[in-house]
């Protein structure tokens, strides 16, 4: 995601006093800084910014010439990298009471607790809706960009609507959900991004037609408030030596194996999913079970698969790359295949119910398995009595994994195959499995 960001810089002023900021936001890594909404530079004559910091908390804040006019930054933190936040900003500095004039709402409630709390000044002008450049996903004269999902990202100048102008509770889940067409007025510099263009995801879809700039290489994902895939996870206890990037579906390890596991797990049901290889000669892959229990045979010391070989130790069955061999628990070899390296791409197939584990390469099944017909797993007579995860462990390597959103990194993939039920994968599918998302598993799983 670096370098990868919005931006429009307005020819004329708008409301600086009054507007509202909405959008959906899933979250992927806390370092650096990760800006929202942000206009002009830090240390200018005045900038504005939303941003989830370094702590993971919210701040909202405006700075003149590198010092606050205000600073708002909630005790809440955001650490969840697999589910979307519904965030709301509204400020009207209008307002007499100094506590309403900067309100944050999430999923529909508005936050009242906060680790800082200085409200702006009476009538104050901040640098939002300036004729400075805006940016979402960066801020400006900083190389600090990154690795957020968004949509419906609303801008309005002029007004201070609360949260439910824009999102309201599903009648039957129960759920805080988008209001696709929500009946607000946008103002002059106002913009409303529904991010369904995949050629155009600047493309202004309020009256304005204020377009937004895309800067870097921009992906659109199919992981929304509504069906959220899996993705790797940074937050697991064993990733500390990890890079993640691509909104966490690419790890990059420089050092001594390490692993990350799907952030999504799996206790009923047939699942599927891709790994192309990216770099390196070294690279683990499979599914491992894990309890949460500090007492899981996969469990060592501080951290979770602290080796990082999948297929090495504890419940794991894994796939050496470089070898082609096939192992399971403490490192034993259950059988040898094809080897995998730079460019191939990995198929692993889960059937929970049943116990058996299927790996392919380049859409070709090994030991000339048939997932969907339950023939030639690799792993078979397997009793899964916790969550298993997809895992992925390289060492000085770098993996790409396709949970369904249709990517390798930011590249497609080449040719769609089949049988997705909504994912995108390099190859079919296998008839009866499913990609891990929350619709699949409420279906499914």
């Amino acid at each position: 995601m670096a370098s990868t960001y919005l931006s429009r810089t307005p020819s004329s002023a708008g409301n600086q006093k009054t507007f509202t900021i909405s959008t959906w936001v899933k979250f992927h890594q806390f370092t650096p800084e990760k800006f929202i909404l942000s206009s002009g530079a830090y240390g200018g004559s005045r900038s504005f910014q939303v941003a989830s910091g370094t702590n993971a908390q919210l701040d909202v804040q405006s700075n003149s010439n590198g010092v606050a006019d205000y600073f708002i930054r909630t005790n809440r933190v955001f650490r969840d990298v697999l589910g979307w936040f519904h965030i709301v900003v509204a400020v009207d500095t209008t307002q007499a009471t100094s506590t309403d004039r900067v309100k944050i709402y999430v999923n529909g409630v508005q936050e009242t607790s906060f680790s800082s709390a200085s409200y702006p000044s009476l009538n104050f002008d901040t640098g939002l809706n300036s004729t400075q450049e805006h940016q979402i996903n960066g801020r400006p004269s900083t190389s600090d960009y990154g690795s957020v999902n968004h949509t419906h990202f609303h801008l309005i100048d002029g007004t201070a609507y609360d949260a439910s102008a824009f999102g309201e509770t599903d009648a039957t889940t129960g759920i805080w959900k988008p209001k696709t067409a929500p009946s607000v007025t946008y103002g002059t510099n106002g913009f409303f991004l529904k991010f369904e263009n995949s050629g155009s995801m600047g493309t202004d879809s309020s009256p304005n037609g204020n377009n937004l700039t895309v800067n870097g290489t921009l992906t659109q994902t199919v992981d929304t408030p509504s069906n959220v895939f899996a993705t790797l996870n940074s937050e697991y206890s064993n990733v500390a030596g990890l890079t993640f990037s691509n909104g966490n579906n690419t790890i990059t390890n420089s050092g001594a194996w390490l692993s990350s596991i799907s952030t999504l797990g799996m206790q009923k049901g047939k699942w599927y999913c891709e790994v192309k290889l990216i770099s390196g000669t070294n690279h683990s892959l499979g599914v491992i079970e894990y309890s949460g229990s500090s007492s899981d045979s996969y469990y060592n010391g501080a951290n979770i698969v602290n080796q990082g070989l999948i297929g090495g130790y504890g419940k794991n069955w894994g796939w050496y790359g470089w070898t082609g061999s096939f192992r399971y628990g403490a490192n034993v070899e259950l059988t040898t295949g094809n080897t995998i390296g730079v460019g191939d791409i990995a198929q692993i197939a889960l059937d929970y119910d049943n116990g058996k584990i299927w790996f392919g390469k380049n859409g070709t099944w090994e030991n000339s398995g048939d997932p969907a017909n339950g023939t030639n797993p690799i792993f078979t007579g397997i009793t899964f009595t916790d969550a298993t995860f997809f895992a992925f462990g390289p060492e000085n390597a770098s993996d790409s994994v396709n949970f369904g959103n249709g990517y390798f990194g930011t590249t497609p993939v080449a040719s769609a195959g089949s049988n997705g039920n909504g994912a995108i994968f390099e190859f079919d599918c296998p008839n009866g499995y499913y990609a891990l998302n929350t619709k699949n598993i409420n279906t499914y799983g």
